[in-house]
């Protein structure tokens, strides 16, 4: 009995995750420190500006094994948290959601046909907004775009690179990235993943 309960002990410690997070009534996961909003993106970004961060739309859906990743290893790794908390503020959007969207260009829309109106296939999706609004829509409008989830360095990466401008540099993300790699190599920081 004694060595069924070991055998028990561990396949659950091998089958449940160790940073399990919370599932809201939509069926997403959810972080605390997420930002709700009326979903409206000149208010936005002019409360992101407001707060000193820029803006992010992460769009996730029920059920997405790669949202489950991200929030359980990539948003529950401290090193990842908190760079974005400080410098970003995240909306989350279900991308089959019905709750009212208005577009920049002041189109009014659910989630879901924001989704569709502005090219968004994958989940999850998130969304780097400028820090000026404009009239343009969304996808028009956004200065980067990081569709699926990705490793821990390139995600993490992907928030820096937008939070220092680098799309407005000769510097393609790619390019950046590698470099950070590099960086950290050579000064021993990285512990074998990208």
């Amino acid at each position: 009995m004694t060595r069924l309960f070991a055998l028990a002990l561990t396949f659950l410690t091998i089958v449940v995750p160790v940073h399990a997070v919370e599932i809201g009534d939509d069926g997403l996961h959810k972080q605390p420190w997420f930002s709700l909003t009326f979903r409206d993106v000149a208010e936005d970004i002019e409360e992101a500006n407001a707060a000193g961060k820029r803006l992010a739309y992460v769009f996730e859906q029920r059920g997405c094994i790669y949202c489950r990743e991200m929030h359980e290893t990539l948003l529950s790794d401290p090193e990842v948290a908190d760079y974005i908390r400080e410098n970003f503020m995240v909306v989350q959007f279900n991308m089959f959601g019905d709750e009212e969207v208005t577009d920049l260009d002041g189109e009014v829309l659910t989630e879901r046909t924001a989704a569709r109106k502005w090219g968004y296939v994958f989940t999850p999706t998130i969304v780097f907004l400028p820090d000026d609004v404009s009239e343009d829509s969304v996808s028009q409008a956004a200065v980067a775009t990081m569709p699926g989830a990705f490793g821990k360095w390139t995600f993490l990466n992907m928030f820096r690179w937008v939070n220092e401008k680098g799309y407005e540099s000769d510097e393609h993300f790619q390019t950046y990235h590698a470099r950070i790699i590099n960086e950290m190599r050579a000064e021993g920081r990285l512990e074998g993943e990208e």
